[in-house]
């Protein structure tokens, strides 16, 4: 088990996850209004009148979920954590919940038919390459083809941007996590999936979030052709290759 899934087995952990990370006009939750106008339009692109299945794996608190309420025709909540499971459906989460274990084989879909969405938010930069393949294993049983639909993941750590300058320690040391849209790519390949949209949706690092002229420049700075490649915060969409 990573430290990172031990912290939400505790309760004021997940409360402090919703309610204070995620405040009204908090850096979390601003970058999550952003994210929730963009999955919904590439939901209606993507599927037209069909509405997927939504798989969420490493649901938390059901953010992902609640942002595609009534576009999916049923969702599925996937976590180790029987606390931020609870704590989604508290918040008026509506989906199936399934708790999975922390090691052991990759966890099996609820064969729920196609066409899915699979989504997974703030779980890659957190956890070791082993629970990054079995989360992918995952999505590649949820999504065998081409045809079965779409994966959706974010990386709140992109080592290309901004974030990147403050990474390190005086001595050269990493003191926070990142990856690079190279090894997320990478990540994906292996497990068959080829990404065919990304998209950032902020420039700044939260400890610029209170300041205007910083957000200014990051409203500005998003519209700028390539400003993805060095976003702070990056959602990769990708489909079977």
């Amino acid at each position: 088990m990573t430290d990172y899934t031990k912290v939400f087995q505790d309760t004021e952990a997940v409360e402090k996850y919703e309610t204070i990370t995620y405040a009204p006009n908090s850096y979390a939750s601003q970058i999550n209004d952003r994210q929730r106008d963009y999955l919904r339009t590439l939901v209606r692109r993507e599927f037209g009148p069909m509405a997927p299945v939504q798989h969420d794996f490493a649901c938390g608190t059901g953010r992902a979920i609640r942002t595609l309420h009534g576009l999916v025709r049923e969702a599925h909540g996937y976590d180790t954590s029987a606390e931020m499971m609870a704590k989604a459906a508290d918040v008026g989460s509506r989906a199936a919940w399934h708790q999975v274990p922390v090691d052991g084989p990759v966890p099996s879909p609820v064969p729920a038919g196609h066409p899915a969405i699979v989504t997974m938010f703030r779980l890659m930069l957190n956890v070791d390459e082993e629970v990054r393949d079995r989360a992918m294993g995952f999505a590649a049983k949820a999504l065998p083809t081409f045809d079965s639909g779409i994966l959706v993941v974010e990386n709140h750590g992109n080592a290309g941007s901004l974030r990147h300058l403050r990474s390190r320690r005086h001595r050269g040391e990493r003191w926070f996590a990142e990856l690079s849209h190279e090894e997320v790519e990478k990540l994906f390949a292996r497990h068959g999936f080829e990404v065919t949209e990304r998209r950032g949706f902020s420039m700044i690092t939260p400890s610029l979030h209170d300041h205007s002229i910083a957000r200014a420049a990051d409203a500005a700075l998003r519209r700028l052709p390539g400003a993805n490649t060095y976003a702070v915060n990056v959602l990769y969409t990708a489909r079977r290759a």
